[in-house]
């Protein structure tokens, strides 16, 4: 009985830089997503603390103080603990090179890139309740800056729901329900406050 060889094009082929490919795509997609939730948190944060000083004062200097410094506190914030988490990770993978484990180079990212992502994204993100809140007359500055804040909130969760491939429509519903409460309840902690020192 005659043996069938597989010829050339139907023979299966190992192609080893699928996988390496696979996985660059697939981490270039996480940095993406970790960015966009960045940007999201300083957003959301940064929207609570104005439009609750905002709450408690019509005086635009208070609201422009408080919104800087949660900015620039919590870009920072995110940077450190960004560096912290991924630092950790590091340490560990080179633990386990030392040990013999088998650990890729692109397996190993670098703290300061990470760092550096993280501030960045929340800080772009935070410009945004900023201007709102700024840019306006008084009168309508919480209005404006309530609706451009659950805009951009939905806008980031579908991306990031998109990126890790769940529903885009749960994510931004979820996530706008999420900022309406923070700047409902924050609205609210500023007014009674205001009211309480007037």
């Amino acid at each position: 009985m005659a043996r069938l060889v597989p010829s050339a094009s139907t023979a299966p082929t190992s192609r080893p830089e699928a996988p390496a490919r696979d996985a660059e795509l697939s981490a270039k997609l996480n940095r993406l997503r970790a960015g966009v939730l960045g940007a999201n948190d300083g957003i959301v944060s940064v929207a609570a603390v104005v439009v609750g000083v905002a709450g408690a004062s019509s005086a635009s200097a208070p609201v422009l103080t408080a919104g800087a410094a949660a900015l620039i506190g919590g870009a920072v914030s995110m940077a450190l603990g960004e560096y912290v988490s991924v630092g950790s990770q590091k340490d560990a993978l080179l633990a386990r090179r030392a040990a013999g484990g088998h650990v890729e180079d692109d397996e190993i990212v670098s703290p300061w890139a990470a760092a550096a992502a993280s501030f960045v994204s929340f800080f772009l993100g935070a410009v945004l309740p900023m201007l709102a809140i700024m840019l306006p007359p008084a009168d309508v500055r919480i209005p404006v800056t309530v609706v451009a804040t659950l805009v951009a909130l939905a806008l980031t969760g579908a991306i990031g729901a998109g990126l890790g491939g769940s529903s885009r429509r749960r994510a931004a519903v979820r996530v706008v329900i999420g900022g309406a409460v923070a700047l409902a309840v924050t609205y609210g902690v500023g007014s009674l406050l205001g009211a309480g020192i007037a």
